[in-house]
């Protein structure tokens, strides 16, 4: 009986394991920070810099930000979004992505899954 109890425990223990590898595993960058919870990755860019980020197999790269417009190439495809609406959102490359703030130092994107 205690084998029986402990085998279903094991394999839920493993699965969750495996989907906490594969999550950290979803994101690198390179001039930017990446954080991602299960449904959201946050990215923050430097500016300044050549910035790329690679968000659930997807690369991101900051363009440019000129006149409250911030220009991504999101795997390939360039995008252009307002700097200062929030509530704006693109899809490109199988992603989701707005914008959440720009400053003289950063552009802090959203991007989820479409």
């Amino acid at each position: 009986m205690i084998g029986r109890n402990v085998t279903p425990r094991f394999g839920a223990v493993v699965a969750v394991a495996a989907l906490a590898i594969g999550l950290s595993a979803g994101c690198s960058s390179e001039g930017a920070d990446v954080s991602c919870n299960l449904n959201t990755c946050t990215v923050t860019f430097d500016r300044g810099v050549e910035a790329e980020a690679s968000v659930l197999g997807v690369s991101v790269k900051l363009v440019s930000v000129e006149n409250d417009l911030v220009t991504l190439d999101v795997s390939g495809n360039e995008i252009v979004l307002p700097a200062g609406d929030t509530d704006q959102q693109t899809q490109a490359g199988g992603l989701n992505v707005s914008i959440q703030e720009v400053t003289a130092d950063k552009v802090v994107l959203e991007v989820t899954q479409a």
